[in-house]
């Protein structure tokens, strides 16, 4: 008897404890996720920074190397048209056109010899005195010392033109924005010296980004603020686009032109430029909202039925601030996730919210 007591409080007791081990599924809430629908790309406007530049900034740089013994301007020195801007140490040019001069006297000197020597075989020969091929190598050393003269002054008015090029000249009316050199620094010719912004017409250095530049073009229309004056826009237009994006920074350089002439831009000012989105894309999706998976951009498209995000694929425009333009993939009934979206799965159930966490019901465009 004692033994059916301890098999029936065993077999209880094992009941018990598989009971109890057994645990229901646990059924995961909703995940919350912040949703919103396409805007109108008509709404995205891409912003660039960019500075206040002249629009010709030409670079200057002696035509000859050698070591610099005074500069005479510092950045931000306001200069004249052939006003001297720095200086060569002439000695080693000075030297050189003694030499060239002393070539020319050398050549007259000599060109007086062989022209004596042809006259005096001109006279021989009429009297039959001597062949006519001795009074022409005669002539012929009269020809080569009146060649060898025109090259020695030639060489010398090169000198000349030399001694000229120790002294670097601006070319302009105009500002001093860079300055490369010290007294006593040795340069080589063409090395630049000073950039020259020249007085005149201003315009605003912008960077392109790289995988978007086909979609700017020169003379598209575009407004910029200034930083002193922030509360205005000023009509403009690309004016140029560099052919080759930076090595560095990847972007490419470009230029946008005032469409009026007299506004009050200083050199170096701080501006921004602003232009319309693509005319392709008919919406704009928050950046949080994209991501991508091998070079494939996409969005998480909330199923208003099911309440579960899709994986959609979309194709983009070139990204703003805080926005990105929509070429193909969305309509404006679509409830996008604009938030978390690395964090989500497929057909993964969701509870859809506003930017301030209210309940939102998924149907047509607010």
């Amino acid at each position: 008897m004692s033994h059916r007591i301890f098999y029936l409080f065993f077999y209880t007791t094992l009941l018990a404890l598989t009971a109890c081990s057994a645990e229901e599924p646990v059924v995961k809430a909703p995940r919350p996720v912040m949703v919103v629908q396409p805007q109108t790309a008509d709404a995205v406007v891409q912003a660039f920074p960019g500075e206040v530049r002249a629009r010709l900034e030409p670079e200057l740089a002696f035509r000859l190397g050698g070591k610099v013994t005074k500069r005479l301007v510092d950045v931000g020195t306001q200069v004249k048209t052939d006003q001297v801007l720095a200086e060569l140490d002439p000695e080693d040019v000075r030297l050189h056109l003694d030499a060239m001069r002393a070539q020319v006297s050398a050549a007259e000197a000599n060109l007086q010899l062989v022209k004596a020597e042809r006259d005096r075989y001109s006279k021989l020969l009429d009297r039959q005195l001597v062949s006519h091929s001795h009074y022409d190598n005669a002539q012929n050393q009269f020809k080569t010392g009146e060649a060898r003269l025109r090259q020695a002054r030639a060489e010398l008015e090169a000198a000349k033109n030399q001694a000229d090029y120790t002294q670097l000249r601006a070319p302009y009316y105009g500002v001093i924005a860079q300055a490369r050199v010290e007294a006593g620094q040795v340069v080589a010719a063409g090395q630049t010296v000073f950039v020259l912004a020249v007085d005149g017409e201003r315009e605003v250095a912008i960077n392109l980004p790289e995988h978007a530049v086909e979609r700017f073009k020169v003379g598209q229309a575009v407004e910029v603020s200034l930083w002193s004056q922030p509360d205005q826009r000023f009509a403009g237009e690309i004016r140029e686009i560099a052919p080759a994006a930076d090595s560095r920074s990847r972007t490419y350089a470009a230029r946008v032109a005032f469409r009026t002439a007299t506004i009050a831009a200083e050199l170096g000012q701080s501006a921004r430029v602003y232009m319309q989105s693509d005319a392709q894309a008919q919406y704009a999706v928050p950046l949080s909202a994209v991501n991508a998976e091998n070079d494939q951009p996409y969005v998480w498209v909330v199923d208003p039925a099911s309440s579960t995000v899709q994986q959609r694929k979309v194709q983009l425009g070139a990204y703003t601030q805080d926005s990105v333009p929509v070429l193909s993939g969305l309509t404006a009934n679509d409830w996008v996730v604009a938030a978390g979206v690395h964090i989500l799965q497929e057909g993964q159930v969701v509870r859809p919210v506003d930017r301030t966490n209210k309940p939102v019901q998924l149907s047509a465009k607010e």
